[in-house]
């Protein structure tokens, strides 16, 4: 869920905020966000800053506990900017979706944190903000009513 809802805020982000650099990077193994010291997997500092960047915003998608990410990253150069959004224990017996959203790891909590990160948008952004608000309001209206999630969200593609 974390890798599908990072795309589809890039995805919003491009459609919203065209001139805005994203990357977005899929960590498979958790263990490389160590140094080498820590870990034979672990990255060096120059590939891990060339990957993550010594001082741009990084908003972080990930299936546990953000404290995690923290604690593997904290040696690191860019440790600071780093947001994550991972499982709050936020919720109970709802949509697939609407999890993600109660605990602020679906693609509309994410493309929010990216515009309160990146100074630059604060003018620009205003706009995608609010749609971005209006999505989740129609998102927790249409749950509410119709025990699914948004047909948006549940037949998206990458494009």
């Amino acid at each position: 869920m974390p890798t599908i809802e990072a795309l589809a805020a890039t995805q919003l982000l491009n459609e919203h905020l065209p001139d805005l650099k994203v990357r977005v990077i899929n960590v498979v193994n958790l263990l490389t966000l160590q140094t080498p010291q820590e870990h034979p997997d672990g990255l060096d500092d120059a590939s891990f800053d060339s990957l993550f960047t010594v001082d741009k915003p990084v908003i972080f998608a990930f299936h546990g506990y953000p404290a995690l990410i923290h604690k593997l990253i904290y040696k690191r150069t860019n440790c600071r900017n780093f947001h994550v959004h991972g499982y709050r224990e936020e919720g109970s017996t709802t949509t697939p979706f609407d999890m993600t959203v109660r605990n602020n790891l679906d693609r509309f909590h994410l493309v929010q944190n990216v515009i309160r990160r990146v100074p630059a948008l604060a003018v620009k952004a205003a706009y995608a903000n609010q749609l971005i608000n209006d999505k989740l309001n129609e998102h927790k209206r249409y749950v509410a009513q119709y025990g699914q999630d948004l047909p948006e969200v549940r037949n998206w593609r990458w494009s």
